[in-house]
């Protein structure tokens, strides 16, 4: 089966050059203009394997819809957009990104890119098998994809369940940044360790709302993150 992938940009002759390409890879690509449209297809319940999202768009831009389609999907979300600034880049991972590339951009990265995060989506479904972890209250379910409180869903991105994942299966040990960015994202992935701060800030915010009287993700200061386990 061909994986779907969403285009999502105003600018139609970019993503017509976008479309082509990837077609040529062999991929199933969808088209939105704009944010509305990337709603509308999600309404209609169309499973995507990857979304790549302008942040310019008009009625809605691509941070906010990142942030209202986040907690239904899982799939890897790209951003594209001519900000360079690392703030920039800071605030489209910290919204549920799981990459973020600047206009303009190589077609040959972003190829490279999209396999990358495809690939790393296979290995994850293909190397689980139906288990369930448990600590406490918490319930990690590997065939899901999904973490549990109290059976209660826990809304990670696939990215932050990677991070999370790590940090469960590995209870007390410290990763630094540095380890936990090569793990996940790889060796030659481009940005850098500051991406991990942000989503383990979402980790510990969403963990934090499911199970306020408890800290799981801890900081050692100087050093990394671990997983309180006692």
């Amino acid at each position: 089966m061909r994986e779907k992938i969403l285009i999502a940009d105003d600018e139609r002759e970019i993503v017509e050059f976008m479309r082509d390409a990837l077609e040529d890879e062999g991929y199933d690509v969808r088209i939105a203009y704009d944010g509305s449209q990337v709603l509308d297809r999600l309404e209609d319940h169309e499973q995507l394997d990857l979304i790549i999202l302008d942040i310019m768009m008009p009625h809605l831009d691509g941070l906010e819809v990142c942030q209202v389609i986040r907690d239904r999907v899982s799939c890897p979300i790209l951003f594209l957009s001519a900000r360079s600034a690392e703030a920039d880049r800071i605030r489209g991972l910290a919204v549920g990104g799981d990459d973020y590339i600047v206009k303009p951009f190589s077609m040959q990265e972003l190829k490279a890119r999209i396999r990358a995060h495809l690939r790393r989506e296979q290995r994850v479904h293909l190397g689980c098998q139906p288990k369930l972890l448990h600590h406490g209250h918490l319930t990690i379910d590997l065939d899901s994809l999904q973490l549990f409180y109290k059976n209660i869903p826990i809304p990670l991105t696939s990215r932050e369940f990677e991070l999370f994942q790590l940090l469960f299966m590995h209870p007390n040990q410290v990763f630094s940044r540095e380890q936990m960015y090569e793990k996940i994202w790889g060796y030659d992935a481009e940005g850098d360790s500051a991406t991990v701060t942000e989503h383990i800030k979402n980790i510990r915010a969403k963990l934090a709302a499911a199970a306020p009287e408890q800290t799981f993700v801890t900081t050692v200061w100087g050093v990394g993150y671990k997983f309180n386990r006692q």
